[in-house]
Formats: C-alpha cells, structure tokens, sequence
C-alpha cells in the first residue's frame, strides 16, 4: 500500500486534506505537513521528517505531493527521496491540487512508489483544463 504526504508552502495540505475528508471522509492513508514563517527550514525539515516517519509503517511507499517544484519542501522531499538508505522508498510531484487528491485512493494498491507517482500524474492530467464557451447551443435532446 502506498501512503502520501501533502507537503505545501503555508496552510494548503491542511486545507487540500480538510477538504478531501469533506468529499470522502476520513483519508487514512494522507498526511499533510505545511512550510510556516515561524518554522522556517529547520522547522519544517524537522516537522517532514517526523510526518514521514508516521507514514512509513506499513507502506510499501510514500508518495509526496508538493505544491511546487524547487520550493522547500520539494527540496526536504527530495533528499528523502534520493537518499538509498530511507525506507520504505519516497517518490515526489509536484503540482497537488484537489482532483489529484481524491485520486490518490485510485493509485494506494500500487506496489511500487515511482509507478504509483506516474499512475496518479496520468489521472491528474485530464483534470487540468481551461473552460471555453459551448460552440453551439445545448438542446433538449439526450
């Protein structure tokens, strides 16, 4: 089973997961930790690495979801993700928004973290569109 993290810049993975168990309820397998003015770096690692911990047993991965590349904590995930000796293994994406989310549960029974992250950006990908006007108008018919 995979289990995730939600990993932001102030409070969005509290919110994104807040309003994830409004949706589906309780999400067992999702953490969130948030980057604070008051934490800092140091803060955060500190508060990541205690998350991790808490999410890694019984995983057979951690996927973080970060809301941006190269941001801290992309950077803390990262060298969780790229140190051999971390386990269970750690894969990162960034770019978490609610549909990716909620489709976390779809991508949990992966075996192998690196697939799951590929699964769940796969998912996400159609999710991200621009609305348009209709090029004709609706009818009545089904």
């Amino acid at each position: 089973m995979i289990h995730f993290i939600v990993a932001t810049h102030g409070p969005l993975a509290d919110a994104l997961l807040k309003s994830g168990k409004m949706v589906y309820g309780e999400l067992p397998l999702i953490r969130s930790v948030c980057l604070t003015e008051q934490a800092g770096i140091e803060g955060f690692r500190r508060d990541f690495t205690a998350t991790l911990a808490e999410a890694s047993p019984g995983a057979d991965g951690v996927l973080v979801l970060c809301d941006m590349q190269s941001g801290t904590p992309w950077n803390v995930a990262c060298e969780a993700a790229f140190n051999p000796h971390v386990q269970p293994p750690v894969a990162v994406v960034a770019g978490v928004n609610f549909p990716m989310l909620l489709q976390t549960d779809d991508v949990a029974t992966a075996g192998d973290v690196n697939d799951a992250a590929a699964q769940l950006l796969a998912l996400t990908h159609p999710t991200l569109i621009q609305a348009r006007p209709a090029g004709s108008a609706q009818t009545d018919d089904f």
